[in-house]
């Protein structure tokens, strides 16, 4: 299920396994060297810190995005000349949906504790009604947490699906997102306690070589597919 919300499905889409090679890379290492200076300057004190580090920057680009995704497909979608313009409207309701879908899914563990629904203090044996609400909440949280855990994942490498809107919107997204998110970093005070020049190196470490990939996946796109940004919106 997982695949069909967050991975990309345009049957016309451009497949390039080198693309897709270096966005799983990006990823990877983006997230290894982060958590390794979490572990080496004491900021996280063990893996639940980490994690805790992780979902709470996750959910600062998630609100960047929310805020970011309507504006840029807006523009984008303005930009065109028809008959593109009516095709990549109706082409973002996929992009929209895996991001809504990722939003459900990291807000509902916060949601059912935020209501009140299930407190450290319910008992659960009270009644055969609240037996089978555990085993019902417990069988869902199974599910909900590799669910969201690969649509995380797959929404670094795929921004969201946004190659169903079309092929150079990925790398776009991409760079304007991590520009935003490094600003925020910069302002929130973002690795405070760790050495100025590290600091700086990994607050701007990201965009840069968001964009440089971006910037090489653009150029791909056009010289090997033939596929530009000036095509796309007719210009």
């Amino acid at each position: 299920m997982g695949t069909a919300v967050f991975t990309p499905s345009r049957p016309d889409r451009v497949h390039d396994p080198a693309v897709k090679k270096v966005q799983v890379w990006r990823t990877i290492v983006g997230l290894v060297a982060v958590t390794w200076m979490l572990f080496s300057y004491g900021l996280a004190s063990d893996a639940d810190a980490v994690m805790d580090d992780r979902f709470g920057q996750i959910r600062t680009t998630l609100i960047t995005l929310a805020v970011t995704f309507p504006v840029a497909v807006a523009v984008f979608v303005a930009a065109a000349r028809p008959p593109n313009r009516r095709i990549f409207l109706r082409r973002a309701a996929k992009p929209a949906g895996a991001l809504l879908a990722l939003f459900v899914t990291l807000g509902t563990p916060r949601l059912i504790t935020g209501r009140g629904w299930v407190t450290e203090d319910t008992n659960w044996t009270a009644s055969p009604g609240r037996v089978v609400l555990l085993f019902a909440i417990g069988a869902f949280l199974l599910w909900l947490g590799p669910f969201g855990l690969y649509g995380i994942v797959q929404s670094l490498v795929h921004v969201f699906r946004t190659a169903d809107l079309h092929e150079t919107v990925p790398p776009l997204l991409a760079t304007l997102l991590v520009w935003e998110v490094a600003v925020v970093d910069l302002f929130q005070g973002a690795y405070a306690g760790v050495p100025l020049g590290v600091r700086v190196a990994f607050i701007l470490g990201a965009p840069l070589s968001v964009t440089a990939v971006a910037m090489w996946e653009l150029r791909r796109l056009r010289t090997r597919h033939g596929i530009t940004l000036r095509g796309a919106l007719r210009r």
